[in-house]
């Protein structure tokens, strides 16, 4: 499971440092047992470098196999010479006789405590041995990996979930975590399994980015109760109504994923929570738990067709640009995308789910199985939005928003989907992009409301000069409409499509409320005359390979750039205006029309960008922080967004592009 991450960095990840376990479990007359061992070879990590979270066992048959007590811990461990011992996630299994996960190699010992003497299954000292080691809870009900009660689930001998986390944010920015399930199980354990997989890893990681971006939303101390129970209605009536549709049995295949969407995010929540609760019939999610988080897009809408009195959304913000390029000759089609969003948003995970399920029961596997997406922690979509597919299609997204109040009448909690929700539907199931637009474009929730681009290298064919359609697909969506076109065409005759958070067809342009901009504050509300329109006008000619995308998705010139000036603001200069924005180096004191063009803690927090050579295996280059070429880099300590909470970052962001590679 070891990947390797070769870049202008040019280094190879190694386990240490990872968290690294398999999520696994069984049923017998003993018992159920979820355990986990170490990936790849075993005992190949000094000890002091893995965490070692150990649950307790008080049953009181809880004992080692040699009858010796286990000092209230369980699971599997590695010896590391017969003194030292890691203790992975617990195990409770039923015998010695086959490890738990095949391939495992057979444990050669059991273990005093954490920390001790080890004997072989004879009783005798390990001496020097080094390998994998078995605790077990003995009894009906133990406690599981999380500390709960071994729930008497119909698992079966063998099901694992390996979940490897590579956290490498203070060294490149990112987060690594690859989770991957065994499809001879039924997809509803598959899912929330995941989602207990990750959790288990990241737990840590969770808990620091629900504190920087999600704390005291809707908590027990809000100051906005009117718009929170409003919300909680809209999400409940919403959940409600999903599940009235998941027990009708039709559409079977839509429903199908949605259900696993919801058990993945259901297993996330439980793992955290130490309560595992496979749900047999409904599933009980808590509207202002890691629902939340999935909710990031969908929420900027929701607060403004509920009328939240102080709503996130800043008029003018932008969030995310992006450029499908086609290289000089065709020779290559690269596709990059820059996240904006506040920078408190900046712990990052990349992730690889290989999630093996079927497009309904008995059915064949879906298209989307293997998915590679810069993400965050708690969240199971990459909410960005950036996807490489096993299809052979990339997905991504800017934001368009919706400037129309009068369209909020189209949020009905019955009868839609959030976004975040048909996202995950349509990047599994979809082949090509207008099956892709087809099925996202079902039950539009005119929530988060984005142009999005979906590359379908299977149709793109490099060094053709008249490529047939459906190379690129085009799909913008606000409240009541969605508007979809093949632009394959016009990528080939423009050389590119770039995205930067204004809406391309006019139906939705003037429907959104766009032109009413235009009228009171001019051209920086158009199409064609944005800045960044400008800018990638400019500049994509100059983008020859991948070396020169990056430089260009990484740009922000502010200061010299003619085109980063802004009419109306005092200083002229505005570093929102760039491909990559640094809206902190706006100075606090100057005068500006709109409030998207001030000072604030926002901007580009990444590049990602990868080609046809790159998406048969997953690859991609990703730069992690604001954009620092031109303009000094951002550092929590000297910048004026020093007091909010940002737990987890480092405090100075110069990381360089890492090349991201899967074994």
């Amino acid at each position: 499971m070891c990947r390797q991450l070769r870049g202008l960095l040019q280094f190879r990840s190694s386990l240490s440092g990872s968290t690294t376990g398999t999520v696994s479990s069984s049923t017998s007359s003993t018992g159920t047992w979820y355990g986990g061992h170490p990936s790849g070879t075993p005992c190949e990590v000094p000890h002091d470098l893995l965490p070692t979270p150990l649950p307790l066992c008080h049953h009181p048959h809880c004992k080692a196999l040699g009858g010796q007590s286990p000092r209230g811990q369980q699971g599997w461990g590695c010896s590391l010479g017969g003194s030292s011992w890691l203790v992975f996630p617990p195990a409770h299994l039923e015998s010695l006789e086959e490890p738990p996960v095949p391939g495992l190699p057979p444990p050669l010992a059991v273990v005093q405590g954490a920390e001790g003497r080890g004997e072989d299954a004879q009783g005798g000292l390990l001496g020097g041995q080094q390998g994998p080691v078995l605790l077990r809870c003995e009894g009906p009900r133990g406690l599981s990996g999380v500390g709960a009660p071994c729930p008497p689930q119909p698992f079966q001998h063998g099901a694992a979930v390996p979940c490897v986390l590579d956290d490498r944010i203070p060294h490149v920015g990112w987060a690594f975590l690859e989770v991957t399930t065994n499809a001879s199980y039924n997809d509803s354990l598959q899912a929330y399994a995941a989602g207990l997989a990750e959790a288990a890893v990241t737990e840590q990681l969770m808990y620091m980015h629900w504190m920087n971006t999600m704390v005291g939303y809707c908590g027990p101390f809000k100051y906005e109760s009117e718009y929170c129970q409003k919300l909680r209605n809209y999400l409940e009536a919403n959940l409600a109504w999903m599940e009235e549709q998941m027990a009708k049995g039709q559409d079977p295949e839509y429903w199908h994923q949605v259900r696993l969407a919801l058990l993945q995010l259901k297993g996330l929540e439980d793992s955290y929570n130490k309560h595992l609760d496979f749900p047999r019939d409904r599933i009980t999610l808590a509207p202002f738990g890691f629902l939340l988080l999935q909710l990031g897009g969908d929420l900027e809408d929701l607060e403004s067709a509920l009328n939240r009195s102080s709503p996130q959304r800043v008029l003018g913000s932008g969030s995310c640009s992006a450029l499908v390029k086609l290289l000089p000759g065709h020779r290559d089609l690269l596709v990059a995308h820059d996240t904006w969003s506040s920078y408190q948003a900046m712990l990052r995970i990349i992730k690889k789910y290989t999630l093996p399920f079927r497009t309904s029961a008995g059915k064949s596997q879906i298209p989307g199985s293997v998915q590679v997406f810069s993400s965050y922690p708690g969240t199971i979509f990459s909410v960005d939005d950036f996807y490489i597919l096993s299809s052979g299609l990339v997905a991504l997204e800017t934001t368009i928003g919706n400037n129309n109040p009068a369209l909020w009448k189209y949020l009905e909690p019955r009868g839609s989907v959030l976004e975040w929700l048909r996202n995950i539907v349509a990047n599994r199931l979809a082949r090509s992009g207008p099956e892709w637009a087809t099925v996202f474009r079902r039950f539009n929730s005119g929530t988060y409301n984005n142009q999005w681009m979906v590359v379908d290298y299977n149709a793109f064919t490099p060094g053709r000069a008249s490529p047939a359609l459906g190379v690129l697909t085009v799909l913008e969506q606000i409240p009541g409409l969605v508007v979809v076109a093949d632009q394959t065409e016009l990528l080939y005759q423009q050389g590119y499509w770039a995205s930067y958070n204004v809406p391309y067809f006019e139906e939705i342009f003037n429907a959104s409320g766009n032109q009413e901009l235009v009228r009171k504050y001019g051209d920086w509300f158009t199409y064609d005359k944005n800045p960044r329109a400008q800018i990638f006008r400019r500049n994509q000619s100059l983008v020859h390979d991948l070396d020169s995308m990056i430089r260009l998705m990484r740009s922000n010139n502010y200061l010299q750039d003619p085109l980063s000036r802004c009419r109306g603001c005092d200083p002229p200069q505005n570093a929102e205006n760039a491909i990559s924005a640094r809206s902190d180096l706006n100075p606090s004191n100057g005068t500006y029309p709109f409030p998207a063009l001030r000072q604030r803690c926002h901007g580009g927090i990444d590049m990602k960008v990868t080609s046809s050579g790159m998406v048969p295996t997953f690859g991609l280059v990703a730069v992690s922080g604001p954009a620092w070429d031109d303009v000094p880099p951002f550092r929590w300590s000297t910048s004026p967004c020093s007091s909010l909470l940002h737990m987890g970052h480092p405090d100075l962001w110069t990381f360089p592009p890492v090349k991201v590679h899967w074994d």
